[in-house]
């Protein structure tokens, strides 16, 4: 496993030690995909973890492949920020969902280009907002962590220390990378005159009296739609060639409504720039060649050749005329992917290939200078994805993305922020796991992850650890369950799937509130609710049976009928199997965090909890009375407290089995 940019921390070097008491400590890695988090990556001399026999939980094996949880998230873009799709349509990455296809980079041989990606992971948080204007006229806002390519490298957006100093970050003048300006994305009107345009383009690229089989689909299909709406129209055409008043198409009763095409490829005597649009549609349509971000259009047709090369002319675009084999002569684009991104906006092509910037060289253009950064003096939500190579492109330009607490004190780290920037990877977990599990003593007893740490965390993203622990786990007919708040999980629903058919399968997905905004300031850097919902669809649209723990819920702040009657019927909705409810549980270490954090965000809340809480961790009995009373009758409304819910005696999660202690299984 590499990645870019990554820094191998030793004892003494920089500010964060490499932890060199830590049993089985290979290295510590930083790297910019993960700003402010240090992967302890260690050798695990065993995977099976057993629950004391004191436990209140259901199950009595574990396994974790980290310790700690990276789903704290600092690169963050606003929610209308557009990003660039593989087809190169755009989204605002508030839309996106784990699975889309989007555009990233990647270096081959010492060269950067576009390549396609996809979203791993998606997910929010409220952070201080700054302005970054470009000289073109591009406004992105962001987080000051975030982080975009320079000629000179990734620069964040604001100064400031990470641990191993200095920031480097944008200044006025900053020469950023990417395809440039995005054009509007609203659809582009077809005028008569484009329809005849294209049909002639079509026609006569094809090279065939009528549009043949060769075409694509996408374009066969505007052809034809063309040419049945120009029978029926009055609207005048273009002035044809050889007369000097406006053609008409008329229909042809012969034709069933269709019109003749002796009359749509004729020349037109003056082209305006809304035929000339739609003949370069057209002709992109049937002879359009894009590779590497360059268009080329080939044709053996002198005539033809200029009339391509004039349409270019006519809506201003820069090209090359060149020789081509066989006789032919090539029409080539020039300027780049900025320029064909433009072009293809302007012209509107029906197939959705031509729009492929794979392979094209990474570049800047002097519009793409950073002309002022500043603050915008306001906290808003922050949005951020995984991708497979690390990156995106928004608005134009390349833009970074990223990737149980008490448990952690015996690493003489604390359950607050080092639970977030200090994580342990178990990185040989699945070879250990296969060996313990072919043991003559394992007795193939259930197996519960994501009861202390997330195993679907977006570090995953980049370990892939759980996939072999997966497939280890089924060969050896030990049946398994998933808790999750991370959509990362979607990546192994196939893996998840084929190894359900040998073994029992239980998955569940964490879902506490739908409040975006609370569900951000506690949880930054998780994935939204929507998102779990959509993970959680997903699951049972595979065919899996899913539970979904609504934990922990928050006395005085999420435990309202009307908050929790919400909430089940979106998971309901969902196709969930079975929901549990749970009131906060406050161990050591949770207990701590979860106070600084109420002070700071409700403090008018800090003396109910503290009865609430009087007598220690769990929540006053009373409470949790009256919270099972409001909650029951909405489980049988939605359909939610079925008799047959997750257990590991049947293939569903076991982690949605009451706990009779009322802990949350979750981390908060």
């Amino acid at each position: 496993m590499r990645w870019s940019g990554q820094q191998v921390l030793d004892d003494g070097v920089g500010t964060t030690p490499a932890l060199p008491g830590m049993r089985g400590l290979l290295r510590s890695v930083r790297t910019p995909e993960f700003a402010g988090a240090v992967f302890h990556e260690v050798e695990s001399k065993s995977a099976l973890n057993r629950i004391p026999e004191t436990s209140a939980m259901p199950f009595r094996w574990t396994v974790n492949p980290y310790r700690g949880c990276s789903h704290a998230c600092v690169y963050c873009l606003a929610g209308p920020t557009r990003v660039l799709l593989a087809d190169g349509g755009t989204r605002p990455i508030a839309e996106l969902r784990v699975g889309d296809a989007v555009m990233g980079t990647q270096v081959v041989d010492g060269v950067r280009r576009y390549v396609r990606t996809s979203v791993l992971a998606h997910w929010s948080t409220t952070k201080p907002a700054y302005s970054v204007r470009l000289a073109g006229g591009t406004e992105l806002v962001a987080s000051g962590e975030h982080k975009f390519l320079t000629d000179a490298g990734w620069r964040h957006v604001s100064g400031g220390w990470c641990r191993s100093g200095r920031r480097p970050r944008l200044r006025e003048g900053s020469a950023l990378l990417g395809p440039g300006r995005f054009v509007p994305q609203e659809p582009r009107e077809h005028t008569p005159a484009y329809r005849q345009g294209y049909l002639c383009g079509v026609v006569r690229g094809d090279g065939s009296p009528f549009p043949s089989e060769r075409l694509e689909l996408e374009a066969l299909g505007r052809a034809h739609h063309f040419l049945a709406d120009a029978a029926h129209t009055q609207a005048p055409a273009v002035a044809l060639a050889g007369s000097g008043e406006p053609g008409r198409i008329a229909p042809d009763r012969a034709r069933g409504g269709i019109a003749p095409l002796s009359d749509v490829v004729r020349w037109p005597h003056r082209a305006g720039s809304e035929w000339c649009a739609g003949f370069l549609a057209g002709v992109l349509d049937a002879r359009g060649e894009v590779a590497g971000g360059e268009l080329r259009v080939v044709h053996t047709d002198e005539e033809f050749v200029g009339r391509v090369a004039g349409a270019l002319h006519r809506l201003g675009y820069r090209f090359a005329v060149e020789a081509a084999p066989r006789g032919a002569r090539a029409v080539r684009l020039r300027g780049g992917p900025a320029v064909l991104l433009r072009l293809l906006h302007d012209v509107d092509p029906a197939v959705s290939r031509h729009r492929d910037l794979e392979g094209a060289q990474v570049s800047g253009a002097r519009e793409l200078r950073v002309a002022q950064v500043r603050p915008l003096g306001v906290e808003l939500p922050m949005y951020d994805i995984t991708t497979g190579t690390g990156d995106f492109v928004a608005e134009g330009v390349v833009s970074h993305n990223c990737f149980a607490r008490n448990t952690h004190t015996y690493l003489d780290l604390d359950a607050g922020a080092d639970f977030d920037s200090q994580i342990v990877v178990k990185v040989n977990i699945a070879r250990v796991l296969e060996r313990e599990l072919r043991a003559a003593k394992w007795a193939r007893e259930p197996v519960a992850m994501g009861t202390n740490t997330d195993p679907y965390q977006r570090a995953e993203g980049r370990y892939r650890l759980m996939p072999g622990i997966v497939r280890a786990l089924g060969r050896s007919g030990t049946p398994m369950s998933v808790l999750t708040k991370g959509t990362v999980l979607a990546r192994d629903l196939p893996e998840l799937v084929a190894t359900a058919a040998d073994v029992p399968v239980g998955l569940g997905v964490s879902i506490a509130l739908l409040d975006r905004e609370l569900q951000a300031r506690l949880e930054p850097g998780t994935p939204s609710p929507s998102a779990r919902l959509d993970l959680v669809k997903k699951i049972t649209d595979a065919g899996l049976p899913c539970g979904v723990m609504v934990a922990p819920v928050l006395p005085l702040l999420t435990d309202s009928t009307e908050a929790l009657d919400e909430l089940l019927g979106r998971i309901a909705a969902a196709g969930a199997s079975r929901a549990t409810v749970l009131a906060l549980h406050l161990r050591r270490g949770t207990r701590e965090w979860f106070l600084q954090w109420l002070e700071r965000e409700q403090p008018h809340l800090v003396e109910p909890y503290a009865q609430l809480y009087r007598r220690g961790a769990y929540v006053d009995p009373a409470y949790r009375q009256a919270l099972s009373a409001r909650v029951a009758p909405l489980l049988r409304r939605h359909g939610l407290d079925r008799s047959s819910g997750p257990s590991f005696r049947q293939p569903q999660p076991a982690v949605a089995v009451p706990d009779p202690s009322g802990e949350q299984l979750t981390l908060l």
